[in-house]
């Protein structure tokens, strides 16, 4: 966002950087003035919340005011400011992700109260539990790994994928066969 008929010079936008960086904060009104609509239109593409983005460009802009870490030698204060908001939408999106799945696993817990187990079930769960990972430990590296990696450490097939260096359509091959194999070797507690 420029003022009108105004374009701003790399001097001058280092020169606000540095006044900032002494802690004039009259300095934040022209760059606000100059970059807020880069700042918030970018964050807004990434986040795809008006809200959360007007709240991450407030943040940029007053994080400036308190610790401005921007060095003219490592480019323009457009990129700078493109790279600050990039990586901290990135952080929001990842504490988004990590908040929600917190959630489902809390809501999910809070649901069933937990009941106490007669000493057969406890039995019986244990030797399926048995059952099941030595099933797992009869398939092939490959399909016992992949598994391994989506059941228990919760990634997709893609993450999978990008772990192991093989092809996309390589893993879901691996999953398939591996789930094959191990409901044929267990059928018979499924039965």
């Amino acid at each position: 966002m420029l003022e009108s008929g105004s374009r701003p010079s790399l001097q001058e936008d280092i020169r606000l950087f540095a006044q900032l960086q002494q802690g004039q904060l009259s300095a934040l009104k022209p760059l606000y003035t100059r970059y807020g609509g880069l700042v918030y239109g970018l964050a807004l593409a990434i986040l795809e919340d008006r809200q959360e983005a007007e709240d991450l460009t407030q943040d940029i802009f007053l994080n400036l005011c308190r610790t401005c870490t921007y060095n003219p030698a490592r480019g323009a204060p457009s990129s700078f400011l493109i790279t600050l908001t990039r990586s901290r939408s990135l952080d929001r999106l990842r504490s988004r992700s990590r908040r929600k799945h917190l959630f489902q696993r809390w809501g999910q817990g809070r649901l069933t109260e937990p009941t106490a187990i007669l000493p057969l079930e406890q039995a019986s769960q244990e030797a399926t539990a048995l059952c099941v990972r030595e099933a797992l430990l009869a398939l092939p590296e490959n399909q016992r790994q992949v598994l391994e990696l989506s059941y228990f450490k919760g990634l997709s097939q893609s993450e999978i994928a990008t772990a192991l260096d093989t092809p996309l359509g390589t893993v879901k091959t691996w999953v398939r066969k591996g789930l094959t194999n191990l409901r044929q070797t267990l059928k018979d507690l499924t039965d």
